[in-house]
């Protein structure tokens, strides 16, 4: 069966004047993501170019860190189209809404929602007008025609055309209004794993991040903040700074002081001359006092409900065993391996930013207010990126460019230095929670009380509750009858924002360990607990059969070591994880992942894989080492000797087993990612019988004594 797509005609704009002779198609939206978060809006379409050389060009309106979206995207597109995959050529898209809809690549939104269809029907319709120039050319009817890798073939008399010699003419046809797209077994790209498109331009160097951008008469310059939050700019003296060679000028900006250089390292160098003295405001409090401060919210604070089913409290009562717990995690930093950059060239009518950004609206957006131009004076080009992690999806970093360029009347690139970068971020927020949970005679959860302290970032509402904050805890996808959660939010001056996949990250940790803590109390097998209690989402329990039966869960483990299972569904994505832990030499050693994964329509298989590896390593390193602190209204860490990554000798074998599907495609990027610590939390557990309620984990906390 082949399903059809009603296309009104002005969904289509054909844009023969940059044509080439060729044909071109843009679909200038799609319709909107459905979710309850600021994603809910305009997804953008594509433009297409069919060349007369036979090239099919495709702008990517999404940024690309590394999770291969100027690949994916075009696949959608040339399997609808047919074209052969050698023959695809990308174009970033610049920053205009106006043009490419909404640019914001966050959440998993990629492919998912409302992109995905556009663009098939961009392929699709595009395809149609190709055959349909086939057919007059020919004399013969469309469906007697098909097509095959970038040729429109007429079997009957064996003749066949290039896509590039039927162009023009197609060029000049009406844009269908209603095209059929295809059913998916007849995909002969999506679903594989064809080389990345810019892997080439990426090994030999060609491809070009933030940080590598140049331009004619170019200055560098690093920012010098306040190190306290909430603190301001009292007085300089640059006297030592102008003496470092290369240091040219000194201004003051919105967010510190400027210094301006012929290259990167005599900036650094200058601002670490620098006499600066600040106004550090009422801000003071350290780690302790903020958790103390979270402590006596739960306990006394107004809390705004997220949910609210059945009579939880009377549940609890009548319960068989009640189960209390606090969890608590950290502060986290980005520490994205690019800092963050930002090239900037502001002139009197006009402004360019080069920028490695998640959103390039938000960089148009930042440069209108702060310029006073209009947006058609505005040219925002789109680098990639190393590393996004949500952090790039804010503009504080454009700013610094934007201004600088402005004071000293030439383009400046401003680089932070790593110490910057790692205490000026916006952290994920810290959090501490408390769980009440009741186990009825036949050993099933019955009852759950929740109540969240954290700093609210935004992504909507859930219930009365800051959404993002109660993301992955109220909606675990458990059959609870009882459930009850509410949110008290904390007035604090520390920036927070969006950490790979947002509440989930520390969320997933939380709700799978206290579901780990029920099955315990309850005597039952942590898996068969969990899948009792997935029946309203096979998707979800199915990955956790998977998982389970690949990892030999019913199977004895080596001596010394412990398994332990946690799932989630995140951003459309299921993925559920087992962990294979020991304690060797006072380290938390994680042998081995075994992960199962459904999300939706696949489109590129490898991306789809290295995305659940990379999310382990990301969720690993958060858990066995992710930790800000603060002391004097200050973060303590500054670079990667105290807040490390993962090392190669701390990486486990990560298994991915693919769960096929014909959904609509899910996230991929972040769902990977919140398993894993409460994976390795709960194997620990099972090891030494103490359980781990705070991020990150302690070995010293750890001891078989009481197994």
């Amino acid at each position: 069966m082949t399903s059809t797509v009603a296309l009104d005609r002005r969904d289509f704009v054909k844009l023969s004047a940059v044509a080439g002779g060729g044909l071109v198609l843009g679909l200038p939206f799609a319709r909107p993501l459905t979710m309850e978060s600021e994603l809910a809006d305009l997804q953008p379409g594509p433009f297409v170019r069919v060349g007369v050389d036979g090239t099919v060009t495709i702008w990517v309106a999404k940024s690309e860190m590394g999770q291969g979206v100027r690949t994916a995207l075009p696949m959608i597109v040339a399997d609808e189209l047919d074209a052969a995959w050698p023959s695809v050529e990308i174009v970033q898209a610049e920053g205009h809404a106006d043009r490419y809809g909404r640019q914001m690549t966050v959440g998993s939104s990629s492919v998912r929602g409302g992109a995905w269809t556009s663009l098939r029907r961009a392929g699709a319709t595009a395809r149609a007008m190709l055959v349909s120039a086939a057919a007059t050319r020919w004399g013969v009817a469309v469906a007697s025609l098909r097509t095959e890798k970038g040729r429109v073939m007429h079997d009957e008399s064996g003749r066949s055309l290039s896509y590039g010699e039927l162009a023009a003419e197609a060029a000049l046809l009406p844009v269908p209004e209603d095209v059929p797209l295809k059913d998916p077994s007849e995909f002969h790209l999506i679903g594989t794993s064809p080389p990345l498109l810019d892997v080439p331009d990426i090994v030999t160097g060609r491809a070009v991040f933030g940080i590598d951008a140049r331009v004619p008469g170019m200055r560098f310059a690093t920012v010098v903040r306040c190190p306290v939050f909430g603190g301001s700019l009292e007085s300089f003296d640059d006297s030592r700074a102008r003496e470092v060679p290369g240091v040219e000028e000194v201004v003051p900006v919105s967010a510190g002081v400027a210094v301006v250089a012929t290259h990167t390292w005599a900036a650094f160098k200058g601002a670490e001359a620098l006499d600066v003295t600040w106004d550090t405001g009422d801000f003071s409090m350290g780690s302790q006092e903020i958790a103390e401060h979270f402590r006596e919210l739960a306990a006394t604070g107004e809390g705004a409900v997220a949910r609210a089913d059945g009579d939880a409290d009377r549940a609890l009562e009548g319960s068989a065993r009640r189960i209390e717990a606090v969890y608590e995690a950290p502060f986290l930093a980005h520490a994205t391996m690019e800092p963050m950059n930002c090239t900037a060239d502001v002139r009197a009518d006009r402004c360019e930013v080069w920028a490695p950004t998640q959103s390039p609206q938000g960089v148009l957006a930042a440069a209108a207010r702060f310029t006073g131009l209009p947006e058609d004076r505005i040219s925002v080009h789109v680098t990639r990126m190393g590393c996004g992690w949500g952090r790039r999806s804010q503009a504080d970093f454009v700013l610094d460019a934007l201004e600088t360029s402005k004071a000293v009347g030439s383009p400046v690139q401003v680089v932070w230095t790593r110490e910057e970068d790692m205490r000026h971020d916006l952290y994920r927020p810290a959090v501490r929670v408390q769980l009440e949970g009741g186990i009825d005679d036949d050993g099933r959860a019955t009852a759950v009380r929740v109540r969240v302290v954290a700093p609210p970032f935004g992504g909507g509402r859930i219930g009365d509750a800051d959404g993002n904050s109660v993301d992955g805890l109220v909606n675990g996808g458990y059959d609870i009858p009882h459930f009850f959660a509410d949110y008290v939010r904390p007035d604090l001056p520390v920036p927070v924002g969006y950490w790979r996949s947002v509440g989930p990250s520390q969320n997933t940790f939380i709700l799978e360990g206290f579901v780990d803590e029920l099955a315990h109390a309850a005597g039952r097998d942590p898996v068969e607990f969990r899948r009792e209690m997935l029946g309203s989402d096979p998707r979800l329990r199915h990955v956790l059969e998977v998982a389970a039966e690949r990892s030999g869960w019913s199977t004895p483990v080596p001596e010394g070591r412990a398994r332990g299972v946690a799932l989630v569904h995140d951003k459309g994505g299921r993925v559920a994880q087992v962990a294979e832990v020991s304690l060797e030499g006072g380290e938390v050693r994680v042998h081995r992942v075994t992960l199962a994964a459904d999300c939706g329509q696949i489109i590129h298989r490898g991306i789809v894989e290295q995305q659940m590896v990379g999310g382990v390593v990301a969720g690993l390193t958060a858990a066995l080492h992710g930790e800000i602190t603060l002391s004097g209204g200050r973060v303590e860490q500054g670079n990667f000797h105290d807040y490390p990554m993962l090392r190669m000798r701390q990486m486990p074998k990560v298994e991915v087993h693919i769960v096929e599907s014909r959904e609509e495609p899910g996230g991929v990027g972040e769902p990977g990612v919140p398993p894993i610590a409460p994976a390795v939390a709960n194997a620990l557990f099972a090891l030494t019988g103490m359980r781990i309620r705070r991020l990150p984990i302690r070995p010293e906390a750890l001891t078989t004594d009481d197994a």
